[in-house]
């Protein structure tokens, strides 16, 4: 029987990409971490001996808490922050539980831009549409929680980013950018080997808005719409950002588990 502060790798898979997402905590220590370097997508690594710079960090907010083995380290320290009055859980079998999943992705650290202050900072064009929002969407969800995106006049994406320290991404000539008929967030997609079923299908309905071949799929011509329309409603790239992140947060919640279910008139209807 699992203990009541334990979730099963099957119910984080659940819950990693949803915008209510607890905050998510690996404290592997850095020898096992080297042998394994492999992120459990949404977790960042925190030392197990700062307790109270998780604490915080999470500002009161809930928390899952992951090691190699899911033993001593993430149970003490999830017993630790529940002692702080904080809800937290530990990932039952810890990364090895998860490794061992047929369905669960693993980020390869290597693939991680380096950090800034303590989080990815990402730079590209101002005024975004489809891959400009949707790339972020999928940071945020799935990679770096905190993430920051700058939005800069096309002529001083690379010059921002030398400045700064900056990653840009949807931009001609750069790693992180559009390769063969593919868009940027397919090649996020290759990088941070998140390959999932409903990823794969998102994928395949912001490559089809972003380059302008709707054949490919049904939903892509409503994608390119609802996202010309933000961009007329905001002419703040960060408003219209914040709003981009509720639309692919509902594509995703239909990617993963809605593209069965359809509508019809009168209600009730078989």
């Amino acid at each position: 029987m699992a203990a009541p502060n334990e979730i099963t790798v099957s119910q984080l898979l659940r819950l990693i990409g949803l915008p209510d997402a607890p905050v998510l905590v690996d404290i592997s220590i850095d020898p096992d971490f080297a042998d394994d370097p492999f992120l459990i997508p949404g977790f960042f690594r925190h030392p197990r001996t700062d307790i109270d710079g998780l604490v915080a960090k999470l500002d009161g907010r809930p928390s899952i808490v992951t090691c190699q083995q899911g033993i001593k380290l993430s149970q003490g320290f999830t017993a630790m922050l529940r002692n702080r009055g904080l809800k937290s859980e530990y990932l039952g079998g810890g990364n090895y539980a998860w490794r061992a999943h047929p369905q669960a992705p693993r980020i390869p650290a290597s693939a991680l831009p380096a950090k800034v202050a303590g989080r990815t900072l990402w730079v590209t064009r101002h005024r975004p549409k489809i891959d400009r929002i949707a790339c972020p969407w999928l940071i945020r969800r799935f990679v770096d929680p905190d993430a920051e995106v700058l939005f800069v006049s096309p002529a001083e994406v690379m010059g921002v980013a030398d400045r700064f320290g900056a990653t840009p991404f949807d931009v001609e000539d750069t790693f992180w950018s559009h390769r063969d008929d593919r868009c940027t967030f397919d090649t996020m997609l290759d990088e941070f080997a998140l390959h999932t079923a409903p990823l794969d299908r998102l994928a395949t309905i912001v490559r089809a808005a972003d380059t302008n071949t709707h054949d490919a799929a049904p939903q892509a011509a409503g994608l390119l719409a609802l996202s010309v329309g933000l961009s007329r409603q905001y002419k703040d790239d960060l408003a219209q950002l914040d709003a981009g992140m509720a639309l692919y947060d509902a594509l995703y919640r239909w990617a993963r588990d809605g593209q069965g279910e359809g509508h019809d008139w009168p209600g009730g209807k078989a």
